[in-house]
């Protein structure tokens, strides 16, 4: 069997990563060439298939990741000591919209998942616990906790799958923004159709009121019979007994969500959000495009996947918007990068601030180059909708979410847009878990292998010669499972479920 050191991921790239680590004075192999390595390079690290001149454009996934800051000679180490990003504030946008082959919907496929009153599906039939303000944290968790024991019947049984509160700071002292932030995830959290019931928590005198509070969970509209049947409110300065009246509303909800009963659906029902956190050198090789992949086996048969953390698409945002449906969706996209980039220079931080420390020591030099390797999670598909952050999922197909990289924000946004799971590649390793089944797919064999407890999917299979395409099926394969309830996620096994809020300003 013939080992390969280098990949080259596109035949104009002008460096190839390295497949393992390096040594000076040896040479790599990248069919049919030998390259002579000039120094060590780690893992993942690029490594410079021919001369670049300080000042040229350092090419890799097909386009420029930045400029070399000074002469690299052949089988040098490509990284930050001699390569910078060339990413600016302000640019001019065009529409030039790419062609569209119909896509091939295959077999059709369903999954086992509960058809909620409003029309919705849930994968999952749980009860949600979601206070309204920060001060309350504690008292609803052990609410929870007691819950979990009082229903222990009805979980073992399968006719609910756990009672969970989802804690955060806020709610209380906000203003503006940051109060219509909070409003709109909590209420996004609310209506997810993962939860059969939902007991919402306030306090009696936080900014976040209750009543104003309930207008953003029923959309500004009336309650429908939904909403009465699967929503309970509880204000703990109006009770004697805050966990006593707690639990009473609760098995009110079991009673309501233990008749829901998993039935056919079909794939088209799926909302999947895509995510990357801890990233590394191979993750635009192997995770981001296996998910890619599976995006669009998704679309084919009419789901939706939604690609969030924005200032990870700088460098690569014509590429998405040259896929946008139509100009107006163009427009949007562009509106999107607009105003990350200012939000960054409101704050005096350069577009550029990333990639973090772990991404770099993994490999990744530049925004740019991260960006490329970040959104091949998208697939190849068409983008029909922009959503500002904390809106909910309105159309099907591929969305792109307004939200930061921010591991815990990013899936907290996802989760509050209407997704039922989260595809998530890392290649550093993280234990984190979204509200939702978080399928942490590790983009190199030896995360995978040390963290089993985290990690759900190797990608790293496809850097020993798996096929892409049979590992897409296979993965996808793992998504109806998890779906229809027959396996669980490690972010579940663990129960680790966090929520965070985007803030953007004071508070009193």
């Amino acid at each position: 069997m013939l080992i390969i050191d280098l990949l080259q991921i596109r035949p104009d790239d002008n460096v190839a990563v390295a497949l393992k680590p390096l040594k000076q004075g040896t040479k790599a192999l990248l069919p049919p060439q030998m390259i002579p390595v000039a120094e060590d390079i780690p893992a993942g690290h690029k490594i410079a298939l021919r001369p670049i001149a300080a000042g040229a454009k350092v090419i890799k996934y097909g386009a420029p990741i930045g400029v070399a800051t000074r002469p690299i000679r052949r089988g040098s180490w490509v990284h930050t000591h001699n390569l910078k990003t060339q990413l600016q504030a302000d640019l001019n946008y065009t529409y030039e919209p790419v062609s569209f082959s119909p896509p091939t919907a295959g077999e059709e496929r369903s999954f086992l998942g509960y058809h909620r009153g409003d029309g919705k599906v849930g994968i999952r039939n749980e009860l949600w616990i979601i206070p309204t303000v920060g001060c309350i944290n504690r008292q609803c968790e052990k609410i929870a906790a007691l819950a979990r024991k009082k229903f222990k019947a009805e979980i073992d049984a399968g006719r609910l799958d756990g009672v969970y509160a989802f804690p955060h700071p806020y709610g209380s002292s906000q203003l503006g923004d940051d109060l219509t932030y909070t409003q709109k995830i909590l209420a996004g959290l609310v209506q997810h159709p993962n939860a059969g019931g939902v007991l919402i928590v306030a306090l009696g005198c936080e900014n976040n009121q209750l009543n104003d509070f309930k207008q953003f969970c029923y959309g500004h509209r009336s309650p429908t019979v939904s909403d009465q049947d699967r929503l309970r409110f509880l204000v703990m300065q109006e009770v004697e007994d805050e966990i006593e009246a707690g639990l009473a509303l609760l098995t009110e909800l079991k009673d309501y969500a233990s008749s829901y009963q998993r039935e056919a659906v079909p794939v088209s029902s799926l909302k999947i959000g895509l995510k990357c956190g801890g990233s590394d050198g191979f993750s635009g090789i192997t995770g981001n495009p296996l998910v890619g992949r599976v995006t669009d086996l998704l679309l084919a048969a009419g789901g939706t996947g939604v690609l969030t953390e924005v200032p990870e698409m700088f460098g690569a945002e014509t590429l998405l918007m040259n896929r946008a449906r139509d100009q107006s969706v163009f427009e949007r996209i562009v509106e999107l990068i607009n105003d990350f980039k200012a939000y960054f220079l409101r704050n005096g931080q350069e577009i550029y601030e990333n990639p973090s420390p772990g991404n770099r020591e993994g490999g990744i030099t530049t925004l740019e180059e991260k960006s490329l390797g970040c959104i091949e999670k998208g697939g190849a598909g068409m983008i029909v909708d922009v959503l500002d952050y904390g809106d909910r999922l309105r159309v099907p197909g591929l969305n792109l979410l307004a939200g930061p990289g921010n591991d815990p924000v990013s899936t907290t946004a996802l989760a509050a847009a209407g997704v039922q799971l989260i595809l998530f590649t890392t290649g550093r390793g993280t234990p984190l878990g979204a509200p939702v089944p978080t399928i942490k797919i590790a983009t190199n064999s030896a995360l995978a292998q040390k963290k089993r407890n985290w990690i759900d999917f190797d990608a790293g299979r496809l850097l020993a010669g798996e096929n892409l395409d049979d590992l897409a099926q296979e993965l996808f394969a793992v998504i109806l499972q998890l779906a229809s309830g027959e396996r669980k996620s490690c972010n579940e096994e663990n129960e680790d479920r966090t929520i965070a809020i985007f803030k953007n300003g004071v508070i009193l």
